[in-house]
């Protein structure tokens, strides 16, 4: 069948777009619970009314829309809070910003044109606006895909959202940096086009985000490598055994995050599938709201839903100031086991022994 991209023109349209949000995002991913039209089963928010709305269909139903609020338009008080966007406002005209959100896509299609195509429809309307910087967001195993498509991470802290989840802001340039000055009429004292402070502060690389997407990448492998390095005195860690080469090529496309106390970095019932490892900091799971389990440097987290193709079985916060944890790519991961089966083995072996002893830890000690 082919998929056709459309804006919301009408208001069955619209309808038909709040209805399959409510079926991914509440039904699908256990979100926005308590602002969801359960009755209605439709999941529609306050920047709706004044921002446009995308589709696609198939064969006559919906699978997948995106929204874009123009700053000319407005922007709630909720997306100048998440996105951090006091410092933009205060220098930039707001007609020249743009936020992109709740882009999803129906389980069948992810991987496939329909997000892109998405994105290109909105392209054209931040094109034809005259829009320079546009805001968005992203899950940790989305990240590698957004810096790879030209977003960069600007915010000093993530979105930690009760109802979204753990978010990671992005900012995509429209052009490059001396057309986006000119565009905002910023000069310099010899009249010649220069960032403002808010801009240069969101160009400057954020250390909440490291990635081989946006850094040297002996740069990045240097962090890597660096804080794999202090896990080698556990007795057993998710790369023991592993060399270097080898440890690379399972890291491929991953990422360093930095939390803060109190973020939830998984959610209960998501349904990313990507693993992580914990770098630096205690982290604390919890299942149904009970404590069940502590994360230390070397631990992995996040193996269920990759193993088992599961929704996540539990939240897991981060604890203590500091945390740093290591997001590896599901798809990388799965690639690996389908071209290089020794290595997966040697890793999911050494995932595996991590899980026994997490087992035996649960059970006092007794055989299991």
């Amino acid at each position: 069948m082919t998929v056709e991209v459309f804006r919301a023109q009408s208001e069955q349209d619209r309808e038909e777009l709040f209805r399959f949000r409510y079926g991914v995002y509440v039904e699908e991913m256990g979100r926005y619970r308590r602002t969801a039209d359960h009755r209605g089963q439709r999941l529609l928010e306050p920047e709706d009314a004044h921002s446009i709305l995308y589709g696609a269909r198939e064969d006559g139903q919906a699978v997948g829309t995106s929204r874009l609020t123009l700053g000319a338009d407005g922007f709630s008080p909720r997306q100048i809070e998440q996105y951090s966007l006091g410092p933009f406002l205060s220098e930039v005209p707001a007609q020249l910003m743009a936020i992109g959100e709740r882009l999803m896509v129906a389980p069948r299609h992810r991987g496939s044109t329909v997000a892109s195509k998405l994105r290109e429809l909105a392209l054209r309307d931040i094109e034809a606006g005259g829009v320079r910087l546009v805001f968005g967001n992203c899950e940790p195993h989305l990240l590698s895909m957004n810096l790879s498509a030209g977003g960069r991470t600007y915010a000093e802290h993530n979105i930690n959202s009760e109802e979204a989840g753990y978010l990671i802001p992005l900012l995509f340039l429209g052009g490059d940096t001396d057309g986006l000055a000119a565009a905002i009429g910023s000069l310099d004292g010899d009249g010649r086009p220069c960032l403002l402070r808010s801009l240069e502060a969101a160009l400057a690389r954020s250390d909440a985000v490291r990635s081989a997407s946006v850094m040297a990448p002996g740069e990045y492998w240097a962090h890597v490598e660096g804080a794999l390095e202090r896990l080698e005195e556990e007795e057993l860690h998710a790369f023991a055994g592993l060399d270097t080469a080898e440890r690379r090529e399972c890291i491929s496309r991953s990422n360093i995050i930095e939390c803060a106390p109190g973020d939830r970095v998984l959610k209960e019932g998501g349904s990313s599938q990507n693993l992580f490892l914990v770098l630096e900091g205690t982290l604390e799971v919890r299942h149904r709201g009970r404590f069940v389990n502590v994360l230390q440097p070397g631990d992995v987290f996040g193996e269920m839903a990759f193993l088992l193709a599961l929704p996540r079985q539990s939240d897991v916060y981060a604890a203590t100031p500091g945390v740093k944890i290591l997001s590896l790519s599901d798809g990388t991961l799965h690639k690996l086991m389908a071209e290089e089966p020794t290595l997966a083995a040697k890793l999911l072996l050494n995932i595996s022994r991590m899980l026994c002893g997490r087992l035996i830890k649960a059970n006092a000690g007794t055989d299991v």
